[in-house]
């Protein structure tokens, strides 16, 4: 008997939930191709730590080949999804084109960062939604701090010392804290410079930050990071940054050497360009059982989708119209997922995604955080506690949260590693001096 040809693509939590699943709920049924631009499943709520040097990058990403061993894995970069035909288009790095046939195909391509078109920010913003970003953030803030104490240029240390992270969600909220308290830890290696000498700004366009904590937990976390000498500017907008000058809609202005972006996220655009059926919002329009519909609510054959990329209707009483785009409703719509597949190739009936929010954690700093759960506020070290707990439960295989945990404790006796490795940006500028004489 032949077997079903399952494309997936993307290999982020959907990705990787839905091929595991798969591979152990009809393994002899099917063929599973996995296709991503990066080899490796992201743990995205690992990142802020990345980037404070709590948690080693490569501790913070699932390697696929590693985990979907009899999945077929092409690294590419998605460019077209024809399902009429059931076919995808994908580029490699060396630009050769990969044209994959398949019978059924989950649309597992997330969102991408949701940028403005404001002056300099393309050419000067940093992002903050892969590993990479996260490892060039913390070495540039330790990079800036190195260079900061060292010169006697106040201006020019002011402005080394001017962080900037324009966004108040999670993602922002936890680089903006936990870059903060990296940077102040580092001033144990730094005689020259002081806590005040740092000047962290996060600019936000709403009246709060955190909303899906509610109005007391945005405000308890504007309070703390305040009493920490860092500014929130509420319902202010970056209108500039060219070279580093900072414009804000409330007049300020002044000079800033990082400038980290995280206002939000969009769905793939790749999605865009294909003949799938997109929802009022511009994501993969689904059903509860994840399969995609039409705009009639008609199931499209052979077409799944879930997760970011994805408008999943919300069955819980309470909670809005559709599921949030958290890592909680991902990994769980994804299990969801691989299970409808395997019951549809059975012919069995499929079964309504349902999911109750737990609740939200964050990180603000290490013995700091904000969390609300089933009805309960914490704050603090509890919240804390319950932050690392949370994700060192949720992030997949053993293997990692082994390795997590390993750092975590080594930082208890040995303190984090603060040392920039910015030239691991530019490889070969050692060798290129050395060529020219």
């Amino acid at each position: 008997m032949s077997r079903t040809r399952i494309a997936i693509l993307g290999g982020g939590y959907v990705g990787l939930y839905t091929a595991l699943t798969l591979m152990r709920k009809a393994k002899d049924k099917v063929d599973i191709t996995v296709i991503d631009q990066r080899p490796y499943m992201t743990y995205a709520p690992f990142l802020p730590e990345v980037g404070a040097a709590s948690i080693a990058p490569r501790n913070a990403v699932v390697p696929l080949r590693r985990e979907l061993e009899g999945a077929r894995i092409l690294q590419g970069k998605i460019g077209s999804i024809n399902h009429t035909d059931r076919k995808v288009v994908a580029t490699t790095d060396l630009g050769e084109e990969l044209e994959v046939e398949y019978d059924e195909v989950v649309v597992a391509l997330g969102a991408v960062s949701r940028t403005l078109p404001i002056p300099g920010l393309a050419d000067f913003g940093i992002g903050f939604k892969y590993v990479e970003e996260a490892i060039a953030l913390r070495n540039r803030v330790l990079g800036r701090i190195a260079r900061a104490a060292t010169t006697d240029d106040a201006e020019l240390r002011r402005k080394l010392l001017t962080f900037v992270f324009v966004g108040g969600g999670f993602a922002g909220v936890e680089a903006f804290s936990e870059t903060e308290d990296m940077a102040k830890a580092s001033l144990r290696y730094y005689p020259e410079l002081s806590a005040e000498d740092f000047n962290f700004v996060m600019v936000e366009a709403a009246p709060r930050i955190l909303p899906e904590m509610g109005p007391e937990m945005g405000a308890y976390t504007v309070a703390e990071l305040e009493e920490r000498g860092m500014r929130v500017l509420l319902e202010t907008r970056l209108e500039s940054c060219v070279d580093g000058h900072v414009e804000l809609s409330n007049g300020e202005t002044f000079e800033a050497d990082t400038v980290v972006w995280t206002a939000g996220v969009k769905p793939s655009p790749v999605i865009q360009s294909s003949d799938l059926p997109l929802g009022p919002r511009g994501h993969v329009n689904t059903a509860a059982t994840l399969q995609v519909i039409d705009e009639h609510g008609i199931p499209i054959g052979g077409a799944w989708a879930a997760g970011d990329c994805a408008q999943v209707p919300n069955l819980v009483e309470g909670e809005g119209d559709w599921c949030a785009p958290s890592a909680q409703h991902a990994v769980r719509q994804a299990k969801h997922l691989g299970d409808n597949i395997a019951r549809h190739l059975d012919g069995i009936p499929l079964e309504q995604y349902k999911h109750k929010h737990l609740g939200v954690v964050a990180s603000l700093g290490l013995g700091k955080g904000v969390a609300t759960t089933m009805g309960f506020k914490l704050r603090g070290w509890p919240a804390w506690v319950m932050h690392r707990t949370y994700h060192l439960l949720a992030i997949p295989t053993f293997n990692r949260k082994a390795r997590v945990a390993l750092d975590w404790t080594a930082a208890m006796f040995f303190r984090r590693d603060l040392v920039s490795m910015g030239r691991i940006q530019d490889p070969r500028r050692a060798f290129e001096e050395a060529a020219r004489g």
